[in-house]
């Protein structure tokens, strides 16, 4: 089976790039919404991030605005952040593969901001980086997120750079064009990877 792991900076495409996975019906592992699920309700991270990050947690839940403020600006707060959720999503996305292996896939795709980070690139076969320019990436966050310049400016610090991602891609897809060029350009990768 193959493992496929998309990554790309914050606003950079890669929910246009999963969903054009999923339609092909190429499973896909979704860090992000697994890291949302761990602090919803009920979720295995919330009392290890309430504890860690008192006031971080309301009716059961992590509000994510108040731990956002929290660790945003302190390196060590956010690296404290990063070891109570990083196991909590690798255990998930190891459930996740084996699974598909036992339904006898042909494909998977890992969907992890943070994949070259924090390694993960060694556990799949390909590495395939969304990038768009700058301008084009700040103007989507700001169109789905209520953030500020400053705070959008600040994550993409935190990030790879767009250039050192690109750098250590296998495949590089350009979102900034149109739609349509980055749906031809997904298009023709999963016919390579279905091959």
């Amino acid at each position: 089976m193959k493992i496929i792991g998309l990554t790309g900076g914050i606003g950079m495409g890669k929910s246009t790039a999963a969903n054009a996975f999923r339609r092909a019906r190429i499973p896909v592992f979704d860090a992000d919404a697994e890291v949302h699920r761990l602090q919803a309700r009920g979720g295995r991270a919330v009392k290890a991030i309430g504890a860690m990050f008192p006031g971080s947690v309301r009716d059961g839940a992590v509000d994510r605005t108040a731990l956002r403020g929290a660790v945003l600006a302190d390196k060590a707060a956010l690296t404290r952040l990063e070891h109570i959720l990083h196991p909590m999503v690798e255990q998930a996305e190891r459930e996740f593969v084996g699974r598909a292996r036992r339904a006898g896939r042909r494909a998977v795709v890992l969907d992890i901001p943070l994949l070259l980070e924090i390694g993960a690139d060694k556990r799949v076969d390909q590495v395939v980086v969304v990038s768009a320019p700058r301008a084009v990436q700040i103007a989507r966050v700001r169109r789905r997120r209520r953030m500020s310049t400053a705070d959008i400016e600040a994550v993409i610090a935190r990030q790879m750079p767009d250039a050192e991602k690109r750098r250590r891609a296998d495949v590089v897809v350009r979102t900034g064009l149109s739609r349509n060029h980055t749906l031809r350009s997904l298009h023709r990768l999963i016919r390579e990877v279905r091959a």
